[in-house]
């Protein structure tokens, strides 16, 4: 089974969540910016959401975490819960 580790940031707007990735792309730390921003309980480990195995997140966070290139912001991701921008560190599998 496919394992992965990432950190996200989650806001409610689509808006908010591309001035983050900007802000991260000129230079903001990803963990600072996940601190200060997200409204997900993770932020306070800037972001960090540890390892997980597929299909344990929701659909549309699976595909990017399970699809998308290592080391790279990516989003705006729209789920349930709001705006994702997710950062895979790992994958396995």
């Amino acid at each position: 089974m496919a394992k992965a580790t990432a950190r996200h940031i989650l806001v409610k707007t689509k808006e908010a969540c591309e001035d983050l990735k900007a802000k991260i792309e000129a230079g903001a730390d990803f963990a600072d910016v996940a601190r200060e921003c997200s409204e997900c309980p993770s932020s306070e480990n800037g972001g960090d959401l540890g390892e997980f195995s597929q299909g344990q997140m929701v659909p549309e966070f699976d595909k990017v975490v399970f699809g998308e290139e290592i080391g790279k912001v990516h989003g705006p991701i729209q789920t349930q819960f709001g705006y994702h921008l997710v950062e895979i560190t790992n994958r396995t599998g």
